[in-house]
């Protein structure tokens, strides 16, 4: 039986912590009324109160990024575990932004930093990382402090050698990366793999730090190599070429601690999704298949983190509606894995229960609950049975507000089956719909908690999040269907997830949306300039509005010419922008890298000789990607976003009395 204790860390306090001297019933969900279901833009918009709660190896000490501010401006703590409410040890930047941490050993930290650039017509982001002591003493070591980016990836931290880490960097500037030893305390350094024409990155080492593995570019088969060595020996053997014209899956996982000589994969292997195999080294054949699934590709080994048995293989994890935990049966550390997992997700019936963070001897471990109608929650267990909470990481949204998400399947016009999440707002249907497609397009939705779509359905919409072709995490059926189709049968996906949902009486076929984001914006580009339309706006996010542009940065490249280039074909939303014929909303990151700007403004230039049916908004200061939307970005956008479909696509006082 689990005692319960619970701490949590104040939102914008510095140093403060408040006891609760309640448990907090995050699944008794109080009936509303509808009048009463909408919370404020702000409660979405605001940054995570905490985020990467991590411990360290022997479990005594805790460090966890906290929000000072709306828009984050976080800062790392470090607390005793045995004592959560003493004085934590508090580490920031100055001009930089502080972006994550982790531990290197029980007294030292790696702490990484951000800061955007811009000089004249370039954008850039200076990253950088510093090892400094947990316990707020000593200098902060910056390695290769002379450099504007952090070109070094960190292999291991060593366990048998905690003053040294493995990293994965280019030393002597020959443009072949090396294999270096770095001295976390002086930051000294001994190169111990010199990078050749061969094998020159995507190392792999074993758990005595011997690099085991690695991948090699051949320019004259135009094909991403992979290698591996037996222990001991200095000869590599191909035994894979991941060719751009067979758009296979291949990748290396880690290397068995039962044989030294046996690496683990993850690979089609003429099979449509991807599964486990192993590989012999001095047998130099694959295994049959150790795990797979029909319908989802496998994403990877679950290993033992406990210092007696580090890397053994305790089972295998897929993603279905939700990451999926699969442990094997035959031994006994898997055994009590599984059983482990059992007992905490049994405190938490309803949730997603992950172990962010453990100490070696399990003594101590993160736990982070979340579920559609909790965006997450730290906890910490010592001697697994004290239950402490450490914090929400968005104490402003009031779960009984937010909605349930389905994981549904359905059958595009062609027959292809497509899944999708949906997002069910409070209240009586049908409802006014939003077809949300994600970015990419080659990813997948994993919806265990998603701001944008509760967001919405807190304003009365309901959300459908298709996995149209084009997808990937669900076999090479379905990635390979969307070649050649933007705009086309992958758009044709979309449009058919919104039928569905009206014959299901779900959705109200005459208060149809469609918004999106990167790829997703395209996608929006293009719904608005369907003939036969059955939306009645859309809203294009950091879209992509020029194929061409794409294509040509794209073609950059030999390999991506042959993987990528020919997959992108189809309608091009900047030769059709006369054929737009619903209101259209288009918003971007004025410093935009992944998407330039120049797509959303060369659209909009063009839009101006045909229609005023729409509106532009350039968020300044924002990049692509998430963590570069801010606390004021959000703000504006989300206002804009809902006020949109509100009072522009929609009658919103037809949603307030459907609801």
């Amino acid at each position: 039986m689990l005692k319960r204790h619970f701490f949590k860390i104040g939102l914008f306090s510095v140093v403060s912590m408040l006891i609760l001297q309640n448990a907090v019933a995050e699944d008794n969900v109080t009936k509303v009324e509808p009048a009463s279901i909408k919370m404020p833009i702000e409660a979405f918009a605001i940054e995570a109160a905490i985020k990467s709660v991590r411990l360290s190896n022997n479990g005594k000490s805790i460090g966890y990024m906290k929000a000072t501010s709306k828009r984050g401006d976080y800062i790392l703590e470090v607390r005793p575990t045995n004592n959560m409410t003493t004085q934590p040890v508090t580490f920031a930047a100055d001009k930089m932004e502080l972006t994550s941490f982790f531990w290197l050993n029980n007294k030292k930290i790696m702490v990484s930093f951000r800061q955007n650039i811009q000089d004249g017509n370039e954008n850039y982001w200076a990253t950088k990382r510093a090892i400094v002591n947990a316990d707020g003493t000593g200098k902060w070591l910056v390695p290769f402090a002379k450099e504007n980016f952090t070109n070094y990836t960190v292999i291991s931290t060593l366990i048998a050698d905690p003053e040294h880490i493995l990293l994965s960097y280019d030393i002597n500037d020959d443009r072949k990366t090396d294999v270096i030893k770095y001295n976390i305390n002086t930051g000294s350094t001994r190169t111990i793999y010199r990078g050749n024409e061969k094998v020159s990155g995507g190392f792999l080492t074993d758990f005595d730090g011997d690099v085991r593995a690695g991948t090699g570019y051949d320019i004259s088969a135009s094909s991403i190599n992979l290698y591996v060595r037996a222990k001991g020996s200095d000869e590599w053997e191909l035994i894979h070429q991941n060719k751009p014209e067979n758009r296979e899956v291949f990748d290396f996982l880690g290397l068995s601690v039962e044989n030294p000589n046996e690496v683990m994969v993850s690979a089609t292997l003429d099979r449509n999704t991807a599964g486990i195999y192993s590989y012999n080294i001095e047998t130099k054949k694959f295994s049959e298949r150790l795990f797979g699934l029909e319908s989802v590709d496998t994403d990877g080994l679950i290993l033992s983190q406990k210092l007696a048995n580090r890397g053994e293989l305790l089972g295998y994890s897929y993603t279905a509606k939700h990451p999926i935990r699969f442990f094997l049966s035959n031994t006994e550390a898997a055994v009590n894995e599984a059983s482990l997992y059992q007992a905490i997700e049994d405190q938490f019936p309803g949730q997603f229960v992950r172990l962010s963070s453990r100490s070696e001897d399990d003594n101590a471990m993160v736990i982070y609950t979340q579920s559609d109608s909790n965006p997450g929650t730290y906890y910490l267990l010592i001697n697994k049975k004290d239950l402490s909470l450490i914090g929400d990481t968005a104490p402003l949204i009031d779960k009984s507000k937010l909605a349930k998400v389905m994981y549904v399947k359905y059958k595009a016009r062609d027959g292809l089956v497509i899944p999708a999440y949906v997002t069910i707002p409070q209240g009586k249907g049908p409802f006014p719909t939003i077809v949300n497609p994600h970015g990419g397009p080659w990813s997948r939705d994993v919806n265990i908690f998603d701001p944008w779509s509760q967001m919405l359905a807190n304003n009365g919409y309901l959300v459908i999040q298709p996995q149209f072709r084009g997808s990937q995490g669900f076999g090479l059926e379905l990635w390979k269907a969307g070649d050649g189709e933007w705009g086309k049968k992958m758009q044709d996906d979309l449009d058919d997830a919104a039928m569905w949902l009206v014959k299901k009486g779900l959705a109200d076929e005459d208060r149809l949306g469609m918004f999106g984001w990167s790829y997703g914006g395209y996608a929006a580009f293009v719904a608005s300039l369907r003939k036969n339309n059955i939306y009645k706006c859309a809203v294009a996010g950091a879209g992509v509005g020029d194929l061409d542009r794409v294509l040509s940065s794209i073609n950059n490249s030999r390999y991506l010419r042959i993987f990528q280039a020919p997959t992108v074909q189809g309608i091009d939303p900047i030769d059709h922008v006369k054929d737009v014929n619903i209101p259209i909303y288009i918003v971007h990151g004025d410093i935009d890298q992944r998407v330039p700007i120049k797509h959303s403004r060369t659209f909009v230039d063009a839009l101006k000789e045909y229609t005023t049916d729409f509106k532009y908004t350039e968020l300044e200061g924002a990049d692509h990607f998430s963590n570069t939307l801010y606390y004021e970005h959000k703000m504006q956008f989300y206002g804009e976003l809902i006020d949109w479909f509100d009072n522009r696509c929609f009658n919103n006082n037809d949603i307030a009395a459907a609801n």
